[in-house]
């Protein structure tokens, strides 16, 4: 390095246009290098031992991440932070468009496995983490908001790695969507418990939650009209749909920021928009086939980065691993306990194994949370992030499982193009 870096001084020294020797890589070019590597990763595993395409991205993240080799440090990590946001809310977009609200009111039953699922992996989240862990009433509740859901990017990634189809994809798709809806109403109420508790501060306590809620419902719904009317002047299925969904979605995702609200918020609820208003079938049609993968390497990259690895010791990887059980636990007896005249057991079980992933959306609610109260948060919210680590690996293994024992997945293809 000292010789090159006495050649390249001699050359400046003539060419005066030659900037300074580098003293390290740009982390431009550092983060393009990791998505490569994430890539590369994520592929090896998936072709050698069969496994989610998603543990290698989150893997290569957490290697490079400041909990491990120190790559990707916490100012690269800031700077990639709106690029994770937009992948998370395009993901999140077609989770929302999974949600047909009226097939949902026809179909009480899956209404009533989504509220069981989510309301049994709320109460024994909370109680764990208030009676085992000791945390307080308030971050004991955001805890539990922050967990009780699936994770959406997860399972609709794994659908489609494994080209799945059938009952147990379709019914764990659309809990997943409707567990997210409810884990985000849930999470607005928790923002005001815990301005109550922390500050006392009842105006911020109501108006906050009030906040979230409607610029997410604004936003997104403003938004999906903005794209159906556009996107009517297009041919269907055309690539200026395309165009536009993806234009709009940013779009959103820009106002959201500006104005506080939630971008996962915001873009879930302009899926659910577009599915409940395009009655004209404008874009039922037009997705984001291969951009799906773009945008989760990105996604898992960045969130592999992120976790706190560098705080996981014998006594927090115990309590990690406490409210991952007792969530799996709740999530499965929910859907197995009701439903039973839509689906038999067997399949019931698989859902109920299909739907434990947790990751990304939990670790971006955390985020949100921790940006209000920086001083109590890191370690308030400690135990939902390293539940969250530690499902980045387990949670695609376990969704995977549950769709290829149902039978509904596909060989993937031969050949190197495959």
């Amino acid at each position: 390095m000292t010789f090159i870096r006495q050649g390249w001084e001699a050359l400046q020294d003539r060419l005066f246009f030659l900037p300074p020797f580098p003293e390290q890589l740009d982390p431009l070019a550092l983060f393009a290098l990791l998505l490569v590597g994430g890539l590369v990763a994520g592929e090896s595993l998936f072709r050698t031992f069969g496994l989610s395409r998603i543990v290698g991205y989150v893997l290569a993240g957490a290697l490079a991440g400041p909990a491990a080799l120190g790559w990707l440090d916490r100012e690269t990590l800031a700077m990639a932070k709106p690029i994770a946001d937009a992948a998370l809310g395009l993901l999140l977009l077609e989770t929302g468009r999974h949600l047909d609200l009226r097939w949902l009111s026809a179909n009480r039953g899956l209404l009533i496995s989504a509220a069981a699922e989510s309301g049994f992996a709320f109460a024994t989240i909370f109680a764990f983490a208030f009676l085992a862990v000791g945390l307080s009433p308030g971050w004991s509740a955001a805890t539990a908001a922050i967990t009780m859901a699936s994770a959406p990017a997860v399972v609709l990634l794994t659908a489609e790695e494994n080209r799945a189809q059938g009952q147990v994809t379709q019914r764990t798709l659309l809990l997943t969507a409707i567990n997210c809806a409810l884990s985000f109403v849930v999470f607005a109420v928790v923002l005001g418990v815990v301005h109550a508790e922390q500050s006392g501060d009842w105006l911020n306590a109501v108006a906050h939650p009030l906040w979230v809620v409607c610029g997410g419902v604004g936003i997104g719904m403003l938004c999906a009209r903005l794209a159906l009317v556009v996107a009517a002047r297009q041919p269907k299925g055309s690539v200026s749909q395309v165009f536009i969904l993806v234009a709009v979605a940013l779009l959103a995702i820009g106002v959201a920021r500006m104005l506080g609200v939630p971008v996962f918020l915001s873009l879930f609820m302009m899926g659910a928009a577009l599915n409940l208003a395009d009655r004209e079938k404008v874009l039922a049609y037009t997705s984001l086939p291969q951009g799906h993968w773009i945008l989760a390497i990105v996604l898992f990259v960045v969130t592999g980065a992120m976790l706190p690895l560098e705080d996981l010791g014998w006594l927090t990887g115990l309590q990690a691993l406490g409210l991952i059980l007792v969530r799996g636990v709740a999530k499965f007896v929910g859907v197995a306990s009701t439903g039973r005249h839509d689906l038999p057991m067997d399949k019931r079980i698989l859902v109920g194994i299909g739907i434990q992933p947790l990751s990304a959306t939990a670790i971006f609610m955390a985020a949100e949370l921790a940006a209000i109260y920086p001083e109590v948060s890191s370690q308030a919210l400690l135990l939902p992030l390293l539940a969250a680590a530690l499902m980045e690996f387990a949670g695609p293994q376990l969704c995977k499982y549950a769709l290829q024992r149902a039978g509904e997945t596909e060989p993937p293809p031969s050949g190197k193009n495959g």
